[in-house]
């Protein structure tokens, strides 16, 4: 079986001769965003908590040291086991400067609780979260008392922070633009809802619904039950309740790389660690795999993969508003499948650690392959004349972009990653790993 470790790849670029089988087991990494929720409500929650399973990697590793700064005692057991101290929903430190690198999940749950924390604050990223929108959350926090101020471009990072109390039970905030500003909305909402509770507004459409799920299942956990309205959520006063041991599964989205694998190749690949009875929207990435003609199994902890070399993947058309994540690793399955895919209800790949769509569209340009771009869809496929072309393409310092276009090298062409070190973010030795399969030592 094939494990994660702590180290990332040295290289400056990776090239991988073309893959023509791959088979075995993988243990995937524990999944970003369970780790970085557990974390938050952990902290949050009175008494101690002890996380299995955590993710070791960049995002998480900047909200473990965004909760120290604060005054979080976290302590390691092991690489993955950790114990945090929970404050109960106040945060002892009333003044610190987080840095939060690019990990988008971690700095929209830590803007939420900084609103109302009673400190003097700074938060700040590197230059692309700098980047990535904040102006809804901020918005929604606002309108609530809280004094936020952006340092450099208004609804960007860097932000301040001064003392501010509620001064309110009700909020909306778009649903159309990121779900992890609801998700920072719902698990702060128990620390500042009256008596009566605390409503959250909805408006327009929900993407990504499953992470929200996730979100309020994960609430419930730890002991906050929210309950959805006709118009959004309503959430109670209370406080996050410690748990002796709570486990974190297994990244879903991580699995998907593994699982198209198998499909382009016959596999049989399986992932371990993430099953049938996920808490994770990412699993249904499977289900897509099987309307392609691969063959899928799942038990209550694991995923298989293979196709039978008779049966050739076809292409797809897929609402991907559920997935956006996992939706990435379709996109170079479409050098191999028998008719084009068709991706819709992408449209926030565009605030992402990088363009996605724009990335995507230009990298696949290089394979030769036919891209058509909108502004939340996208169609690709194989050449018309079917020749394919060996290429470098760059990663954009997006881990999605780098793990997904490895896949690339099942179409018979070489494919060389730029910076392949960005996988740290959430996967440090992803490419060990996916080398491990693919039987291959890169060239």
């Amino acid at each position: 079986m094939m494990q994660s470790s702590a180290a990332s790849c040295p290289r400056e670029s990776i090239t991988i001769a073309p893959i023509t089988t791959a088979a075995g087991t993988v243990q995937l990494p524990g999944s970003k965003s369970i780790s970085n929720r557990a974390l938050f409500l952990a902290a949050m929650a009175q008494g101690k908590t002890t996380l299995t399973g955590l993710l070791r990697a960049d995002d998480t590793e900047r909200m473990l040291d965004a909760l120290k700064t604060l005054g979080i005692p976290v302590s390691f057991d092991n690489d993955t086991q950790v114990t945090v101290t929970g404050c109960g929903g106040r945060i002892p430190v009333k003044e610190g400067e987080l840095f939060i690198g690019n990990a988008g999940t971690a700095t929209r749950t830590l803007t939420a609780l900084l609103a109302f924390a009673g400190g003097n604050y700074r938060i700040d990223g590197v230059a692309r979260m700098r980047e990535r929108p904040i102006g809804d959350l901020l918005e929604a926090l606002r309108s609530l008392g809280a004094k936020i101020t952006c340092e450099i471009n208004e609804g960007f990072l860097p932000l301040t922070f001064e003392p501010a109390f509620c001064e309110g039970s009700r909020v909306s905030v778009r649903g159309n633009v990121s779900s992890q500003y609801l998700t920072a909305l719902l698990m702060l909402a128990p620390t500042i809802a009256s008596e009566e509770g605390f409503w959250i507004d909805i408006k327009g459409e929900l993407i990504s619904r499953p992470y929200v799920e996730m979100t309020v299942r994960m609430m419930r956990d730890f002991g906050i039950e929210a309950r959805e309205t006709a118009t959004g959520f309503w959430v109670p006063r209370g406080t996050y309740c410690a748990r002796a041991s709570y486990r974190v599964e297994a990244d879903a989205s991580a699995a998907s790389y593994f699982l198209a694998l198998g499909a382009l190749t016959g596999g049989p690949v399986t992932v371990t660690g993430v099953g049938k009875d996920s808490i994770q929207g990412d699993v249904a990435f499977a289900d897509a795999l099987l309307q392609m003609g691969a063959t899928v199994e799942k038990t209550n902890d694991s995923i298989t993969v293979s196709r039978h070399a008779s049966h050739p993947l076809k292409g797809l058309s897929l609402d991907c508003t559920a997935i956006p994540d996992a939706a990435m690793t379709f996109v170079p399955m479409a050098l191999m499948t028998e008719g084009p895919v068709h991706l819709t209800g992408i449209g926030s790949w565009r605030v992402k650690e990088t363009d996605r769509l724009a990335a995507m569209a230009c990298e696949m340009r290089k394979f030769g392959a036919t891209v058509e771009e909108g502004s939340d869809y996208i169609v690709v496929a194989r050449p018309e004349n079917g020749k394919l072309t060996d290429a470098t393409v760059d990663t954009y310092d997006d881990h999605r972009m780098a793990m997904s276009l490895a896949l690339a090298a099942c179409a018979g062409i070489t494919v060389t990653v730029n910076d392949p070190r960005c996988t740290a973010k959430t996967y440090p030795d992803y490419f060990e790993v996916f080398g491990q399969l693919a039987a291959k030592r890169y060239l």
